[in-house]
């Protein structure tokens, strides 16, 4: 009975022990939160100090101007950018200076009304139908002219009265003549579209080379900023090549549909002066005088 009621004894005093310490450990959350000042929720959001006083916020600076980086290729301005080309710029420059200056010769001799002058056209057609020109003031006529078209009525005239078959075959040869004189230059275009991005695709080669050299002999295998400017200063070549090779192409095919309208136009023409001076034409109104 006595160790029985020791254990109860004891069971006791450690049930008091805990609700003592539970009800200190309350009251001392509870002195705390009296104590410490309420936080509202801009506090909380972090709008708000720690002591309850509006959190500032740093301004940051003003942006200034862009800061140019060093090793960059200079493509605002042209002659920079060419000169970090490479020395195959100084070819494709010579390309873009030949393409110029026969583009402005062709633009200049292909001119219509300097092959086919239409008043000395139109004055010699209706001088030959109303019979006022013979063979030899109208030979002397297209002498002075001295254009395209002139030449090729000079060849036809100088078969006056002849079969038709004979003074075409006449006009033809002098029209062929006269084609081929203005396809002249045609291959200078051809060869600057074909040349231009061969030289632009070589310099590039030659600057990635150039590239990786100076990458493996730097020892800066972990720096893509060599490799990214080597490549750039390549590629200038390539744009260049296309920027000189497709404008000559265009006016390679400008230039001969041009010629192709300018033979149609002399055939045109040249066939109106064998109809009025041909031995048929020419016979055809004596028999109607005859008769």
């Amino acid at each position: 009975m006595a160790t029985t009621r020791r254990g109860n004894s004891g069971i006791g005093t450690t049930r008091v022990i805990t609700r003592g310490a539970c009800a200190a450990a309350l009251a001392i959350a509870v002195a705390a939160a009296t104590q410490s000042p309420a936080q509202s929720p801009r506090a909380w959001a972090g709008a708000e100090g720690t002591a309850g006083q509006p959190l500032r916020v740093a301004q940051l600076p003003a942006a200034g101007p862009p800061v140019e980086q060093e090793g960059l290729i200079p493509t605002g301005n042209l002659l920079a950018t060419i000169r970090h080309g490479g020395v195959l710029m100084v070819p494709l420059l010579g390309c873009s200076f030949a393409l110029a200056v026969f583009s402005i010769e062709r633009a200049f001799s292909l001119r219509t009304a300097r092959i086919v002058p239409g008043p000395f056209v139109r004055r010699f057609l209706e001088q030959i139908e109303s019979g006022q020109l013979s063979r030899g003031p109208a030979l002397d006529a297209c002498e002075a002219n001295g254009s395209p078209a002139a030449r090729v009525f000079a060849a036809a005239v100088r078969r006056w009265g002849k079969p038709a078959v004979e003074i075409e075959q006449a006009a033809i040869d002098a029209c062929e003549r006269e084609v081929n004189h203005l396809r002249r230059y045609r291959r200078v275009f051809s060869g600057v579209s074909t040349i231009g991005p061969l030289l632009g695709l070589l310099g590039t080669v030659f600057g990635l080379i150039q590239s990786f050299n100076d990458v493996a002999s730097a020892g800066a295998m972990g720096r893509p900023d060599l490799l990214a400017r080597g490549f750039g200063e390549a590629l200038i070549t390539t744009a260049m090549g296309l920027l000189v090779a497709i404008p000559a192409m265009v006016l390679h095919w400008t230039f001969t549909s041009r010629v192709d309208r300018l033979a149609m136009r002399l055939d045109e023409t040249c066939q109106a002066v064998i109809d009025e001076i041909s031995m048929e034409a020419i016979g055809e109104p004596r028999r109607r005088a005859a008769g």
